[in-house]
Formats: C-alpha cells, structure tokens, sequence
C-alpha cells in the first residue's frame, strides 16, 4: 500500500480549495469562539472524578452539528464522512491521528443541547451569522444511504391476485429450455 506522505496531503488540501470547498470559506468567516460561553453552559455537568478523559471540544462538536445540518446526514453516516473526507476534517480542525467523535458522542452532544433548550438560540445565531457575510446555506448535498428505503422484504409485499401475474405458454417455456444458454439455469 502506498504511504501518503506530508506532501501529498497538503497537494490534495489545496485541489479541494481551488475546487471551491464551501466548509473552508465558512471557516474562515466565522469566529467559533462566539458559540463557545453557551456551548460549555448547556454541557455543564459535575464531574464525578478527574480521572476520566477530558471530553471532546465543545465547539468542535457544534462544528460536527453544522455538518450534519447542511449535509443532512445521520449520526452514523456523519461519523463515516469525518472520517472519510479531507474537507469535513479540515473543518473540524482534525488531522490523519485525531480522535474522531462517533456516532454515540454526537447524539449525547445534541441531547445536551436540546436539554439545555439552546439549539434554536445556536442554529439562530449561525444563521444570522451567515446571513450577515452574505452566504445562504443550502441543505442535503449528500445523500445518505441509512435514510433511503430499497426493496421491501417478501413479507411485506403485497401478493398480485393469480389473474394479474403473467404466465407463459407451454410453447413458450419449450422454446425457451431448448434455448442453450437457458438451459442450465431455467426449470419448470
């Protein structure tokens, strides 16, 4: 396998820029630290010992959220895009060796949040925000594969009454057995 080296990194960082990434011109707008006092507010909690690892980053979980609310991803599916993009993580301010939240962590973040009764006061802020440099969020760029239905199982289709399902004709079926390349697979 080939090892990326420092380089190479920076190399793909920079085509991402010229591309246009939206998350770094958001970056580069917006000063994080203004969420920072009412983040740490609705996380306040008494610590039961000192020895447990310091949480992630306040701020940096509200980043994780804005993620998720522009892209429209699930909790799981956000956890796979930090880990799979260069732009989500340079966003977040994480690199290749960076602890990165899971899936658990962000839905224990939002639940905070939404005890505390401060989303709307953070989401209305970063609106106003966006809304004053002059940028319009646009939501739902990425598809995310967990939201999506397929088929349904055998058990829940609807059974087609006999007359309307399409039969055959025995001469039909004949032509087609003799066929060689049907032969194999085909029996009735």
């Amino acid at each position: 396998m080939y090892q990326l080296g420092f380089l190479d990194f920076t190399i793909r960082l920079q085509r991402i820029d010229k591309a246009g990434d939206p998350l770094g011109k958001l970056n580069e707008t917006i000063d994080w630290e203004q969420f920072r006092p009412i983040l740490e507010q609705a996380r306040k909690k008494e610590r039961k010992s000192t020895a447990a690892a310091k949480g992630y980053d306040a701020v940096l979980l509200f980043k994780t959220l804005i993620l998720q609310s522009l892209y429209n991803l699930s909790d799981e599916a956000l956890e796979f895009q930090i880990l799979d993009r260069y732009s989500f993580s340079r966003f977040l301010g994480l690199h290749a060796s960076s602890k990165i939240q899971d899936a658990t962590t962000i839905w224990l973040f939002r639940e905070d949040l939404t005890k505390a009764k401060v989303v709307d006061e953070l989401f209305g802020r970063f609106d106003q925000f966006l809304r004053e440099a002059g940028f319009r969020a646009q939501k739902g760029q990425i598809i995310d594969a967990s939201t999506v239905s397929g088929f349904a199982p055998r058990s829940l289709r609807i059974p087609l009454p006999p007359s309307s399902v399409p039969t055959l004709k025995s001469s039909m079926k004949e032509e087609i057995r003799s066929c060689s390349r049907f032969a194999s697979c085909c029996s009735w």
